[in-house]
């Protein structure tokens, strides 16, 4: 596995973690967010990198400032 696969691993499980926490569903978040099904479901997996503004978007659907969408991420080393 190289180190962006690694990234965006460690994002999606922060995400998941995030939405479950919300008690939301992957469908919930996307209609909260305005984003598809599908691509939530890929960046929960690890398997798309995405833009800058689908973070915000993400952050916006679980009602949460970005920071805390970012806070517990750490670089892998």
């Amino acid at each position: 596995m190289n180190n962006k696969e690694k990234i965006l691993l460690r994002f999606a499980t922060h995400l998941t973690k995030l939405r479950k926490e919300k008690g939301l569903s992957i469908r919930q978040l996307a209609a909260s967010s305005g984003l598809e099904y599908s691509q939530i479901q890929r960046i929960e997996k690890g398997k798309v990198n995405f833009a800058f503004t689908t973070l915000v978007t993400l952050a916006q659907g679980l009602d949460i400032d970005l920071h805390i969408l970012l806070e517990e991420y750490k670089i892998p080393r």
